[in-house]
């Protein structure tokens, strides 16, 4: 695996740690003045808490050392809690210098979990460890640009090895495969994708991508297809293929051409097999697209006129 020069950091034992009311001043106050400290309240009772608790947990280790975390169990700490306000669990609470300087309520996805680390790091004026690791992403995308998809691939791959959630670095290695014409590969990556961020937007894009590139080698000729619908306008399956073939082809604006066309002409063809291509095509690319905004407008013309 690529080395991207991210040091191995502490344990866990040495970064998390149960508190105490006893203990927090220590713990928390003290610690804080050099190192920020995560403060988790919960209950063994509180059914969100068991979620939320390993995730800040693994969100605090994946900082490696930057930041520290306490678990407070408000049933055996209910002056702290008192005196914190602290009126629902789970709370979490990110205390620097000795006072809190943010926090939330209830459990949250891991994306925003490990934001609010970030948030707290950068707050005391560390490095987020996610700084690092999206110069990677950039590097492993402009690769992936110039036509390096391996070497993309084997970057994308050595994110996931410091953070297997990257959305970014996931749908980046699906998107080397599918550039290397590994589509089985790609589709097994993105078959695999964690729970966590298997909607994201990146991992959207890198399915419609993987669903046009399959498309793509079925693609008919695209001077034998128009000819088809020129020769019969109302051959809406021959406009479906011209479209395909287009894009196939690299000429993405003309395969939406085509299928706005082939939408106004009948919407319903096909349980809507046009608007939904549409849809793939725009998912595939990036959502200040061009092509995007102006397809989208154009069809939303179409439907409301």
């Amino acid at each position: 695996m690529m080395d991207l020069g991210l040091s191995a950091g502490p344990d866990a034992a040495d970064l998390i740690k149960d508190g105490s009311e006893a203990s927090f001043m220590q713990d928390v106050v003290e610690m804080s003045q050099t190192t920020p400290v995560i403060v988790d309240f919960w209950a063994p009772w509180c059914g969100p808490c068991k979620t939320l608790g390993p995730q800040l947990e693994a969100a605090v280790t994946a900082a490696k050392g930057a930041v520290k975390m306490v678990k407070i169990n408000v049933d055996e700490a209910q002056m702290i809690a008192s005196q914190l306000r602290i009126q629902s669990i789970p709370t979490v609470y990110a205390f620097w210098q000795g006072q809190p300087v943010d926090g939330f309520q209830g459990a949250v996805p891991q994306s925003e979990i490990t934001a609010f680390v970030d948030r707290v790091i950068e707050a005391a004026g560390g490095e987020a460890p996610g700084a690092g690791l999206e110069d990677a992403v950039a590097a492993a995308e402009e690769m992936l640009a110039e036509g390096a998809a391996v070497d993309a691939a084997q970057t994308f791959a050595a994110i996931l090895g410091e953070e297997p959630n990257h959305a970014g670095a996931y749908g980046g290695l699906v998107r080397s495969h599918i550039a290397m014409d590994d589509l089985d590969q790609a589709e097994a990556i993105l078959n695999g994708a964690p729970a966590e961020i298997s909607e994201s937007a990146e991992l959207e894009a890198a399915h419609a991508q993987l669903q046009l590139a399959k498309q793509a080698a079925d693609a008919g000729p695209v001077a034998e297809l128009r000819a088809a619908v020129d020769a019969n306008p109302e051959d809406h399956q021959a406009r479906f293929d011209l479209a395909q073939a287009l894009h196939a082809n690299g000429e993405t604006e003309a395969a939406v051409d085509a299928l706005l066309d082939l939408f106004k002409r009948d919407a319903d063809w096909n349980d809507g097999a046009a608007k939904t291509q549409l849809f793939t095509i725009f998912d595939a690319l990036k959502p200040n697209d061009p092509i995007v905004l102006n397809g989208r407008r154009r069809l939303s013309s179409i439907i409301f006129a």
